[in-house]
């Protein structure tokens, strides 16, 4: 008789909480000794048990996101693992959805778990029953404890207690654990007045902030339990406005959209947070362009009169900076994050000038494009028909125009994904420029969808939006014709120093850039006409050698 194959076991064990782990002995000790157990019983079946444990402390089941769990299912998947051992089904999962993921990993990987002290057979239909049971009232147990401590919390904020989180900017916790509360720290707390007093005399967060890393104001540090520093920084704007608006400070517990009266001391008296609570709303009600006394407003200033009105794919503004490059003033728009956290691979950094004329001509192609499918009355009437189309013409060329004044006044919102940009019309507007009722519009009017991205041409950032008309690089089309020129004579036997001496250029310049009458006719054709890709710049044209063959050529520059 042939001997019965191996199966390697390995068990896992779970504790939703963190109380009792530091004991000599604790609940995941107990389940793995009981898993053990087991696996020892059914030795005569070939089960042996792996060496290394899979702990999951202080973890809930409602996640798979577990660092133990998920070396679990490493190992798995290498196919190291013929059995999973579980206390109960509940350590593994509490979600049916979840537990559906897992057995269809595990089936892939041809590994099968058990549960220690709930028999059951997952190869039957009774048995995966039972299974389905067992793991829905799991689930609920899980939902009623998170109901349970949700109203416990409720519960003690509106009692006044605190109930945990980052501590706040001026505050500490209370030296008894037992007393649920806030005491003020007096360093901090004055921290804490010099900021209203500035927001109260500044009325701008962006000016607050630079006055207060000018005065050395920080956030809080703090020590974690592995001895690490966090915090002590200079105030982000961020930072500053959550300051500002954190009951908190006047002695109050925020729950969602309720707030009680706190059991600790208030740090803010009335009048102060009143008066910056007023000035916030004022501010929130004037654009970003208007947002300090010093800035003009979106109507007279012809520079980022896109500004508040665009975001990118994670919600983030995008807020006008600029730089200076040999005595050039170079504008942008930037994610809000980059600006204030630093480095994100995706966040966005658009040529300010290039994108407000994009979106001009976006918003220009769809009012046109609108007018010739008879796209702007939701009911179109013959009679005012060529009249609106008259008016709406108007509009238009108004926009090609006078572009930055006319579309900011038209546009409410706007949206940049990666390929794709969404524009929304103020339908107030263009109904009072074409003269009709707002409800008169057609529906798809007010809503713009183009096509969006962004390609480098050498250290230039070019925006490509919406149908792509050729452009001709001039300088790109010059230098091909020159070439052209140059090609002649050297075919004539004119000699180069000549050549060079007679239109005062190097004899290297003239021959780097010679080669251009050598292209691939597709690819002349395309610079003539302003069809090349966007990153086929004349520094990448000269700095390369080029292939004899043609479609060499047209393979290395992107055709």
């Amino acid at each position: 008789m042939s001997p019965r194959p191996r199966i390697r076991c390995a068990i896992y064990t779970r504790k939703s909480s963190e109380e009792g782990l530091d004991q000599d002995f604790n609940s995941l000790d107990a389940q793995f000794e009981a898993c053990a157990a087991y696996v020892a019983s059914q030795r005569h079946e070939g089960w042996s048990l792996l060496a290394g444990r899979f702990d999951d402390g202080g973890l809930s089941g409602g996640t798979l996101e577990r660092p133990a769990l998920q070396r679990l299912l490493d190992e798995v998947d290498a196919g190291r693992i013929d059995m999973v051992v579980v206390y109960k089904i509940d350590r593994l999962t509490r979600s049916l959805t979840d537990f559906a993921k897992l057995v269809e990993r595990l089936e892939k990987a041809n590994c099968s778990f058990v549960s220690v002290t709930q028999a059951f057979n997952t190869s039957s239909s009774m048995g995966r029953l039972t299974l389905n049971v067992l793991l829905s009232f799991a689930q609920f147990e899980r939902e009623v404890t998170a109901e349970r401590i949700r109203d416990k919390i409720a519960a003690s904020k509106k009692k006044g207690l605190w109930m945990g989180g980052n501590l706040p900017l001026g505050y500490d916790r209370h030296p008894d654990p037992k007393a649920r509360t806030l005491v003020v720290n007096a360093c901090e707390a004055r921290t804490v007045r010099r900021l209203f007093d500035l927001y109260a005399e500044l009325g701008c967060l962006r000016r607050v902030a630079e006055r207060a890393a000018a005065e050395g104001l920080r956030s809080k540090r703090v020590v974690c339990a592995d001895g690490s520093v966090k915090g002590n920084c200079p105030l982000s704007r961020g930072q500053i406005y959550y300051l500002l608006r954190n009951p908190v400070y006047l002695g109050r517990i925020r729950h969602k959209d309720k707030v009680w009266d706190g059991q600790h001391l208030a740090i803010i008296d009335e009048e102060i947070w009143d008066r910056a609570q007023d000035l916030m709303r004022q501010a929130s009600q004037r654009t970003r362009a208007q947002s300090s006394p010093d800035t003009p407003s979106r109507g007279t200033d012809p520079g980022a009169w896109l500004t508040g009105l665009l975001r990118d794919e994670t919600g983030d503004r995008l807020t006008p900076t600029h730089t200076t490059r040999k005595g050039r003033r170079l504008r942008y728009y930037v994610s809000n994050r980059l600006i204030s956290g630093g480095t994100d691979p995706t966040g966005w950094r658009l040529p300010g000038p290039a994108l407000e004329t994009a979106v001009i001509d976006i918003v220009v192609r769809h009012l046109r494009e609108a007018s010739a499918s008879y796209r702007i009355l939701a009911r179109p009437e013959a009679g005012s028909a060529e009249a609106i189309r008259a008016a709406f013409t108007d509009l238009a060329t108004g926009l090609s125009d006078t572009g930055s004044r006319v579309c900011a006044g038209l546009l409410v919102s706007g949206m940049l994904k990666r390929g794709r940009i969404c524009l929304d019309l103020d339908g107030k507007a263009v109904a009072n420029a074409l003269g009709i009722a707002p409800d008169d519009l057609h529906p798809d009017l007010l809503s713009v969808a183009a096509p969006f991205d962004l390609r480098r041409r050498g250290v230039e950032a070019k925006i490509i939006a919406g149908d792509v008309t050729p452009q001709p690089d001039p300088h790109l089309r010059s230098m091909l014709i020159r070439a052209h020129g140059w090609a002649r004579d050297l075919k004539a036997g004119v000699q180069l120093v000549d050549i060079a001496r007679r239109d005062r250029l190097p004899a290297s310049y003239i021959r780097t850039r010679a080669q251009l009458a050598f292209l691939s006719p597709k690819i002349q054709a395309a610079i003539l006409d302003g069809s090349q890709p966007p990153e086929l710049t004349l520094k990448r044209l000269v700095s390369l050698t080029h292939p004899i063959s043609w479609a060499e050529q047209e393979h290395i520059f992107g055709f």
